[in-house]
């Protein structure tokens, strides 16, 4: 009996080895680039958290969401430490300038100093930058991490959220499509 117990007992730590093995690669498979809506937002659909955030390049001058209000606008969560930022941001900067919606940035958990030399060095493709240095409004928006996207429609209501970097295959396939449909919705918006 003590053998056979004795026996079990070496065996655990590879079982458990093994059971702690499972779990990441659990984790590492729901963390895959087409598993991103495993956490959907509870925001679409709904209205926009109201916020009062204060402008990158002015900061006595605060946006609220009345500044945007009447047309839909993409909302680009970013800060000059995110590395996956400095990917997304020339397709994020070829978007804006094709396109015929405001791209607002929203600067998120950084230094006023890095993030206006980070637009310097990289080129702002914002109609206007919004600071959150303190996180109160990212608690608000959901916002865990940076890069996130949200599509917010004429009337303040989220629309679409992505969390990771935008590509040229995500505006086309997924944020395109709604903007056509809201097009749609109110001929005449976008011209």
């Amino acid at each position: 009996m003590t053998t056979t117990r004795n026996s079990i007992w070496r065996w655990m730590p590879l079982i458990l080895a093994l059971l702690v093995g499972a779990l990441l690669a659990g984790g590492i498979y729901l963390a895959r680039d087409d598993n991103r809506d495993a956490l959907p937002s509870t925001l679409i659909g709904r209205k926009a958290p109201d916020f009062k955030l204060p402008d990158l390049h002015r900061p006595d001058k605060f946006y609220t969401p009345r500044d945007f209000a009447g047309a839909p606008y993409l909302l680009n969560v970013w800060g000059s430490w995110c590395p996956e930022c400095r990917v997304e941001h020339p397709v994020l900067t070829a978007f804006a300038e094709k396109q015929k919606i405001k791209v607002v940035g929203y600067n998120w958990r950084d230094e006023r100093a890095d993030a206006l030399r980070w637009l310097e060095q990289f080129g702002n493709p914002y109609y206007a930058v919004m600071v959150d240095s303190d996180s109160r409004t990212a608690i608000d928006f959901g916002i865990y991490g940076a890069p996130e996207t949200f599509l917010i429609d004429g009337k303040g209501v989220v629309r679409w959220k992505h969390v990771g970097p935008l590509s040229q295959e995500i505006i086309d396939s997924e944020v395109m499509p709604l903007l056509t449909e809201l097009a749609s919705e109110a001929p005449g918006l976008f011209k």
